[in-house]
């Protein structure tokens, strides 16, 4: 089986270096990359079994339409954009799945990207226009556990525990960035909260435009759940709240 991909940033980048390790055989196509496997041509995906799209999200469906006119109706296409909705509206000619792996850094590019970043995480795939077994062998042996939704489930979902939480860290240190005394005292408990201000700024853009309105309502839960904690026993609410998130990271 032959595997393209995309685009050749952290997920790209890593997804490459985790194929070549498994000794599949790899092709990439990259503006930015150059190297063994590496090209800029898009006709070296023509005989592919599996391409990953990982480009910016804003420029992922030019490349989906371009592919239109290389892959034969046998090949089979995801990408890995952290919305699906936008993907998910036109039915291609080659099998497209649009999935999403749930890793990554607050770095970007091909020097950040590593093998095993996706061992242990989550790989949404929503299927509305068929599945493929091929693809979830592949997400598996690169150490994910594929989840299966829906879009529009996908992107309210991402939206509170990735782009709300982004959209979060970066006001916050906007807010105290002012505050020279804050600034020189802060410590590790405000490197981790805003450790998301730090995304790929391109990416970051692209979620919060695109997913606006599931941002928008998950900031109007999060306000009132802040009201909630605030109002009556707290304490016994942080202690359910730490119980429940010790257990999501066992």
């Amino acid at each position: 089986m032959k595997i393209g991909v995309i685009g050749l940033g952290l997920i790209g980048g890593s997804i490459f270096k985790d194929l070549i390790k498994i000794n599949y055989d790899v092709v990439a196509v990259s503006n930015s990359q150059t190297g063994e496997k590496i090209y800029k041509d898009y006709a070296v995906l023509k005989d592919c079994d599996l391409i990953f799209v990982c480009s910016a999200m804003n420029k992922t469906l030019a490349i989906l339409d371009k592919l239109e006119e290389i892959l034969p109706q046998t090949a089979t296409v995801t990408d890995v954009c952290s919305l699906k909705s936008f993907v998910s509206k036109k039915k291609r000619p080659y099998k497209f799945i649009p999935s999403h792996p749930m890793a990554g850094t607050e770095h970007k590019g091909f020097e950040h990207s590593f093998e095993g970043l996706f061992k242990g995480a989550k790989w949404v795939i929503t299927p509305v226009f068929g599945m493929s077994e091929i693809l979830e062998k592949i997400i598996k042996e690169l150490g994910a556990t594929p989840v299966i939704t829906t879009p529009d489930k996908h992107d309210e979902a991402v939206a509170l525990i990735s782009h709300m939480p982004m959209l979060i860290a970066q006001a916050i240190f906007k807010t105290a960035q002012d505050n020279d005394l804050a600034m020189q005292i802060a410590s590790s408990g405000f490197r981790d909260m805003t450790r998301l201000a730090m995304s790929n700024p391109e990416m970051a853009n692209d979620m919060i435009h695109m997913n606006a309105d599931n941002i928008q309502t998950c900031i109007l839960k999060l306000y009132k759940s802040i009201g909630d904690l605030t109002v009556s026993n707290y304490q016994e609410q942080i202690n359910e709240i730490k119980s429940k998130r010790q257990s999501m990271y066992l």
